[in-house]
């Protein structure tokens, strides 16, 4: 009598090769779980992809967690900055705002996005 453990195995087996050759062909990371050279890369180029009137939450689903943010209230509109990281300045294991792209919402709609933008912002120019 023939054993059919070889063919149990080898059958565990390609079953098994079956399912990682699907996880890696279907499988696509959220931008959070990517590692940093990754997430700059997708999220500069999902920055292409963005228009001025989106809600908060459109961008955050988009992009994923924002490196920092900002709030604040100003002539009773809620202004809020996300900073996404698109451009490595330093190797020194830490994101900088100076790294990242800043995207100005005001009262959850993206009005702005830049350094320039950024800069008015603070200014006071751009709110209000």
């Amino acid at each position: 009598m023939k054993s059919k453990l070889p063919v149990i195995v080898g059958s565990i087996f390609v079953a098994y090769l079956a399912f990682v050759a699907v996880v890696v062909l279907v499988y696509d990371p959220t931008p959070d779980e990517m590692d940093w050279e990754d997430r700059q890369e997708y999220i500069n180029a999902k920055l292409t992809e963005i228009s001025l009137g989106q809600s908060i939450t459109q961008i955050k689903s988009l992009l994923g967690k924002a490196d920092f943010s900002e709030a604040k209230v100003a002539n009773e509109n809620a202004i809020q900055v996300l900073f996404y990281r698109t451009h490595h300045k330093k190797s020194d294991g830490e994101t900088t705002k100076d790294e990242c792209t800043p995207l100005l919402f005001k009262d959850q709609k993206l009005i702005a996005w830049g350094e320039g933008t950024y800069q008015q912002y603070l200014a006071g120019g751009l709110t209000n």
